[in-house]
């Protein structure tokens, strides 16, 4: 077998952790090595004993869906050992013996930055994901996220044609895209950026895999920022991981009638940083960023700008903005606090919608600018 081929079929051993995979290798020196270990040796260590069988007769069959993925150009395989692959992810426990990545493994050397939040966020959560990662991305940081639903695919979706681009790490095999909804930006993730997994090809998302999939979001990272998220959530969890391994954790405050601004509140209220703008992170991480950074000069100004209406309003359409609060509201409340007919309010939401001063959403409003 090459060299990267022991590697997959060690990795392919059941039963086998990422910390049994590190002892094999320390003690070894090589998969190798680990793969002509006797019985006895290997049962040492504390392997199962299918996992001592597999290790022993395991052959070319067991990587052919691995190495016939690998025929792309755009497919890589990067051991722990390669010189592609993140330092920083070397620093965290259980780090992974291999990265399967779909599209440049350069962007895996770039700074980056974790962006998570909720899979249903409100629309000022989406947009304010979007700004944030549009804004950090143009100024040289790579957002990283877990292309799921709602504030994943927001930070994605912002950062992709920016300067640093975004990176994708997924809970399964990368021969499948899940959620299916989520395939068109996918394919614009591995065009600039990466999608990576841990998980050989064939995998299935079980929902086991989620949780140490966002060890890796956290690990590749400088810190880890959240945009929304509930008391209780995947988000909290990737924010728990950025903490342990000794990573900075950012968290955008929200109305306290929104409970997905629970989580946030949360985490500022066990330390993590309370920012406001794009500026506030990269202020917070400029000593850990290189030198040679390129920045967009003021991202925060222009994001103030991408959210100003070019309209100058109207004395009634500032009225109504002003009775229109950050957090997703009825039109009926709309016309209560305001005092205008149900058909005038209706007309002002329209032309603020236009102007990028209000979001809809499932027949609420939320104000944006």
């Amino acid at each position: 077998m090459k060299k990267i081929d022991n590697w997959l079929a060690l990795l392919r051993a059941p039963g086998l952790t990422p910390d049994q995979y590190h002892q094999l290798l320390n003690v070894f020196g090589s998969p190798h090595r680990a793969l002509a270990a006797s019985t006895a040796s290997l049962a040492r260590l504390g392997l199962k004993t299918e996992t001592i069988q597999y290790i022993q007769n395991t052959g070319a069959d067991d990587i052919a869906p691995d190495l016939d993925w690998l025929q792309h150009d755009d497919h890589h395989v990067i051991s722990l050992h390669d010189a592609r692959y993140p330092e920083l992810l070397k620093t965290i426990p259980s780090a992974p013996p291999l990265l399967f990545v779909r599209g440049d493994p350069d962007f895996l050397q770039l700074p980056q930055l974790a962006m998570v939040g909720s899979r249903t966020p409100t629309a000022a959560g989406r947009q304010t994901a979007t700004d944030f990662a549009r804004h950090l991305s143009q100024a040289g940081i790579t957002i990283t996220s877990g292309l799921a639903r709602g504030i994943d695919a927001a930070s994605h979706h912002g950062a992709l044609d920016c300067l640093a681009g975004t990176v994708a790490l997924v809970a399964h095999g990368l021969d499948i895209v899940y959620p299916a909804e989520n395939r068109k930006l996918a394919e614009a993730i591995s065009q600039n950026g990466a999608i990576v997994t841990e998980h050989p090809i064939g995998t299935r998302p079980l929902k086991a895999y989620f949780p140490r999939r966002n060890r890796i979001i956290s690990g590749m990272s400088l810190g880890t920022l959240v945009v929304e998220a509930a008391p209780r959530s995947g988000s909290l969890i990737t924010s728990k991981h950025a903490l342990e391994q000794g990573r900075e954790v950012f968290a955008i405050p929200g109305s306290i009638h929104n409970p997905l601004a629970r989580g946030c509140h949360q985490l500022i209220r066990q330390g993590a940083k309370l920012v406001e703008t794009a500026s506030d992170i990269l202020e917070e991480l400029s000593a850990l960023l290189p030198a040679e950074l390129p920045r967009q000069r003021q991202p925060d100004a222009d994001a103030r700008n991408d959210n100003q209406s070019s309209l100058i309003l109207d004395p009634d359409h500032q009225k109504l903005l002003k009775c229109l609060a950050y957090e997703p509201t009825p039109m009926d409340e709309l016309v209560n606090r305001s005092g205008f007919a149900a058909s005038e309010v209706a007309s002002m939401l329209l032309i603020l919608e236009l102007e990028g001063c209000v979001v809809s959403e499932s027949g609420l409003y939320t104000r944006v600018a």
